[in-house]
């Protein structure tokens, strides 16, 4: 099966369905994460996007309901001035947090290597999003992002944020 939006798999070819770590793995590994970037005073866990790699960034949302500051380290590529990333939950059906309170406060920040930036976001459709879309193909790590993508019961949102 393909993910809405993603290019059919040629058939007859022998496809390994996608396979990811169990739910403790992911949340450690986000844990981890943070916890590099706090511990080293942001000198490890973000970096910059190469044509090959996706980027890491920090970005920062205000809770939908709660109202209080919420932080997450996303990946992300450049797209002319806009940054691009993909609202998933660790290939997890439900939404993230984050995505969930950008759609109800567009406006936000990021944390680059190089600086802040104010941005605000919106979900890429159509054309927007198959071009985007097709760029996550490229990057290391993400060759079976269909197959992944298929793993959720809804369209994977690739959220652009453009400069504020």
């Amino acid at each position: 099966m393909n993910a809405p939006g993603s290019a059919p798999r040629p058939t007859g070819q022998p496809h390994d369905p996608a396979r990811i770590p169990p739910r403790w793995f992911i949340r450690t590994a986000w844990v981890v994460h943070r916890g590099l970037y706090r511990v080293t005073g942001g000198r490890v866990g973000l970096r910059h996007p190469s044509p090959t790699v996706y980027g890491m960034m920090r970005l920062h949302t205000v809770g939908r309901r709660s109202g209080s500051p919420r932080v997450a380290i996303v990946g992300y590529f450049e797209d002319g001035p806009d940054l691009v990333t993909l609202a998933m939950n660790g290939w997890g059906d439900p939404p993230p947090a984050w995505w969930l309170n950008l759609k109800a406060r567009p406006a936000a920040s990021v944390n680059l290597p190089d600086g802040t930036r104010a941005v605000l976001a919106h979900e890429a459709t159509g054309a927007e999003r198959e071009r985007l879309w097709a760029v996550w193909r490229t990057l290391e790590g993400d060759a079976d992002l269909d197959a992944y993508a298929a793993l959720r019961s809804r369209e994977t949102p690739v959220v652009v944020l453009a400069p504020a």
